[in-house]
């Protein structure tokens, strides 16, 4: 059986920025959840970012008998603005003079310090604007003494959210000596909004994968949104067979508003055995 994660926004983004996200720990353990993804964008206020907020959180994950994930809006890669170089201990406070692909270091280091604090296991940023030079000595400074493991996400921009940046990215740290440095959250319904076809991007990209965000997609265009997958849902079914059986797959569409206990139920067993 496949480890389950629950991600926060399934209970409903606005509900988890009304309530906090520690009002949902216990429904997502009594669903037989493995994990729970606290996603910082539903945190309201600087306050609960700070350590001591991020550490009562993780605690409380952690007694239920959980382990979190610390998700954040964040791209590991900046198309502009400043390059920070944090693990030189040195910062360009200019705002335009960044060339595309830039290492956001900074926006790095913030996100492996709150996911310490939290006690995460995984630590997920959008790869961004990656334009094939790695920065991969200054990550593994960012990265060096930390216990969380970095994955980068596909988004829903092109810049983002193709395969050929994953793919080159990857090739690119194997090639430095540093293939090991960061592995990949594969969302399969946000290649959809890129116009990747899911089932092509998982051949290609299947031995980084080490987090699976698992939702359907309804709509067009611009105006898609996550939906909860059928049970014979066939990108899904075609999908799931091609990525590592190991790696714990996330619930990232929303529960029923009104039978959201048996919903986190259902899907979490459905996906553990899909």
């Amino acid at each position: 059986m496949t480890e389950v994660v629950i991600v926060a926004s399934a209970f409903g983004a606005d509900a988890v920025r009304r309530d906090g996200h520690g009002a949902w720990i216990a429904t997502a353990a009594a669903a037989g959840a493995s994990g729970f993804e606290v996603r910082r964008e539903l945190i309201v206020g600087e306050a609960g970012v700070q350590p001591a907020a991020l550490r009562e959180l993780g605690a409380a994950i952690r007694e239920a008998g959980m382990w979190p994930v610390w998700s954040t809006p964040a791209a590991l890669y900046r198309a502009n603005g400043a390059a920070h170089d944090v693990a030189n201990g040195a910062t360009d406070s200019t705002t335009d003079s960044a060339p595309a692909g830039t290492l956001d270091a900074t926006a790095l280091s913030r996100a492996l310090d709150e996911a310490a604090a939290l006690g995460a296991r995984f630590v997920k940023l959008q790869l961004g604007a990656f334009a094939g030079e790695t920065h991969a000595a200054s990550i593994a400074a960012c990265l060096r003494g930390r216990d969380t493991r970095l994955v980068v996400e596909n988004g829903q921009l092109k810049e983002g959210g193709m395969a050929a940046q994953f793919v080159a990215f990857f090739e690119a740290l194997e090639a430095q000596g540093h293939g090991r440095l960061a592995g990949m959250t594969f969302d399969i319904g946000n290649w959809q909004w890129t116009g990747v076809a899911p089932a092509a991007a998982a051949q290609k990209l299947a031995p980084h994968v080490e987090y699976i965000h698992c939702k359907a997609v309804a709509g067009e265009g611009a105006r898609r949104f996550a939906v909860a997958p059928a049970a014979d849902d066939p990108v899904l079914a075609a999908v799931l067979p091609l990525l590592p059986r190991h790696a714990p797959r996330g619930i990232e569409f929303p529960f029923h508003a009104g039978r959201v206990a048996e919903d986190a139920v259902r899907y979490v067993e459905w996906l553990a055995a899909a």
